[in-house]
């Protein structure tokens, strides 16, 4: 075969990067070149009645569309036993940038998750909602009825940009509404063009065009996913140092001059692979707010050119960062923009959590945050959440925020209809969720069993429980409603960005975990895993002294991740030993 440079149609003025030969190109990387730009044969899977599968690896291409194939794992074993295959379902995930959305979309995914995922909705750490268990008969239903009210699953999967996510903070109207507007336009600039998205779920006949029908991606697409996300200091909500391109605002007075941009950041890593690992974001420079479009695109294309597409396990930014050289993919990005960055200017970041409960914006409207433990929205025994929440959508005249930590905020609330929403939160018992503790209202897990197909353990449906263990600890000290950021994932791909959290948890088996501590409040500092491949017992054990030690010697106002850095809680570890023990 050919040892020519992958093919990519997307325009550069630079020279690519000739280490990758075509005859070593990963699996991936020659799936997407031959999928004639994401079409493959999805259509016809979507036909084959004698399973509940997308046959084939039209499931990987199906990503670029927001959709997933999962199983129920809790029936995996049984349906084997019966000789059944797995329980398919599928989820989609919403494309939904800065997670805000009107009254009536969310209506209409109100309506979608009765009719078609189980009666629930899951907000996600990326201000977007999934829905679960979707059979594949019903997966043009969902997306019709998406596009009914202008939303769509476009790019919120696969080797492309996906969902841009911006801060959440109700104070700040006109700030919001303007960075809000970049992250809009950011993601409908850097989604796929490709038309088979309106081909396959829209039924649209195939039109040609005049050029590249990627003119950015080319036939290759991404090496891996790429995050963007905008953020306004003081709250770091949207951890942007865990993007792969991060907007901080920059703001004098209250206005907006420009943002500080952040490069490499991202969560993922591989357990026994020390080849693969958590990484923050490096701030490079600053560039004023008219050039933020033009700036995706160049660092895109860096990451597009020179990223692994051989490895995938070393595909994202961050590897490409470490691996090239911080300044030289900075000269690389500066060479794409065809000017200098200019210095970074300073910012400050106090906190990565929500004010929970009512502010007051600016413009003098109201807005409302709910808790919404691990993001799930569903009828539970104690509390009718989901139809609380349409009552309220079917009467609130604002539009509604998913927040980066999982959370929902009733936004844009005019003071005369306050009673109206107040009464509904006091008749559907929505306000009570807001009654938490320290430790519960800052704490975030993702999906992981039964669904996930990556998940080694627990997660959403576990740490309810083990947060509940921690409290009585912390209560036992003084700490009750002492705010520490706890994240749980599943697996250690991070998707609840628990490398930053001050305490964190990936799944390494069921019922077993590695623990980190230290990571910073604001999200500024990876933690370090203190026990690895451990049980409930030993975490509580761990914990019970580390907690019982701060609450006796921290100093005024230290955080729990700082004390732990401070006084060597959070050291490197051998298998299932804590070194300062």
């Amino acid at each position: 075969m050919s040892t020519d440079t992958i093919a990519r149609d997307g325009p550069t003025d630079r020279s690519r990067d000739l280490s990758q030969p075509l005859d070593r190109l990963g699996p991936d990387e020659t799936l997407k070149a031959g999928s004639d730009q994401l079409r493959g044969t999805i259509s016809a899977g979507l036909e084959a009645e004698l399973t509940a599968a997308v046959p084939g690896d039209d499931i990987k291409l199906m990503k670029f569309h927001g959709l997933y194939q999962q199983d129920d794992r809790d029936l995996r074993d049984e349906r084997r036993r019966q000789r059944l295959e797995p329980a398919y379902r599928f989820m989609a995930r919403v494309r939904l940038p800065g997670g805000v959305l009107s009254s009536s979309q969310w209506l209409k995914l109100d309506e979608l998750g009765r009719a078609y995922a189980s009666e629930t909705l899951r907000l996600t750490t990326r201000q977007t909602f999934q829905l679960h268990r979707v059979h594949k008969k019903d997966l043009r239903a969902v997306i019709q009825g998406l596009h009914d009210v202008l939303l769509d699953t476009k790019a919120a999967c696969g080797d492309d940009s996906r969902g841009v996510m911006a801060s959440i903070n109700p104070e700040l109207s006109a700030l919001h509404a303007e960075v809000y507007a970049l992250a809009k336009q950011a993601s409908e600039h850097a989604i796929p063009k490709t038309g088979a998205y309106r081909e396959i779920w829209y039924g649209e006949e195939r039109t040609l065009t005049d050029g590249p029908e990627e003119p950015l991606y080319g036939k290759t697409y991404m090496p891996r996913k790429f995050k963007i996300g905008f953020v306004i200091p003081p709250v770091n909500d949207i951890d942007v140092y865990a993007q792969d391109l991060g907007f901080i605002a920059i703001i004098e007075g209250r206005e907006l001059k420009g943002f500080n941009i952040a490069i490499g950041g991202g969560m993922g890593r591989t357990d026994q692979a020390p080849k693969t690992y958590p990484r923050l974001a490096s701030v490079i420079g600053f560039v004023p707010k008219d050039k933020v479009i033009a700036t995706c695109d160049a660092v895109m294309m860096v990451q597009r050119d020179y990223g692994d597409r051989v490895d995938r396990g070393r595909a994202r930014f961050k590897y490409t960062i470490d691996d090239k050289g911080l300044d030289f993919i900075k000269a690389e990005i500066e060479a794409r923009l065809g000017f200098p960055l200019e210095p970074a200017r300073p910012y400050d970041f106090t906190s990565n959590g929500d004010v929970i409960g009512w502010q007051r914006g600016e413009d003098g409207r109201e807005h409302f945050t709910l808790f919404v433990e691990n993001g799930r929205v569903s009828n539970f025994a104690d509390i009718a959440l989901l139809d609380g929440l349409r009552a309220i959508a079917q009467t609130h005249k604002g539009n509604f925020r998913v927040t980066p930590n999982q959370n929902l905020v009733i936004a844009d609330i005019e003071p005369e209809d306050r009673p109206a929403i107040e009464a509904l939160l006091l008749e559907y018992r929505l306000a009570s969720l807001n009654k938490g503790s320290g430790l519960r209202l800052n704490s975030m897990a993702c999906v992981a069993f039964p669904t996930c197909g990556l998940a080694m353990a627990e997660s959403e449906r576990y740490l309810p429980k083990l947060v509940e263990k921690i409290d009585a600890i912390l209560a036992g000290h003084g700490l009750a409603q002492e705010p520490i950021t706890i994240r749980m994932t599943g697996c250690p791909n991070g998707c609840a960005r628990p490398y930053i959290a001050e305490i964190g948890l990936t799944g390494r088996a069921p019922g077993k975990y590695n623990l980190y501590l230290g990571g910073g409040f604001h999200g500024q500092r990876l933690n370090k895993m203190v026990l690895e491949n451990v049980g409930e017992q030993a975490i509580l054990e761990l914990l019970g002294k580390v907690i019982e030690h701060f609450a006796s010697e921290r100093l005024p106002n230290e955080r729990f991740g700082d004390f732990a850095i401070r006084v060597g809680h959070a050291a490197e570890v051998t298998e299932g030993r804590f070194f300062n023990d």
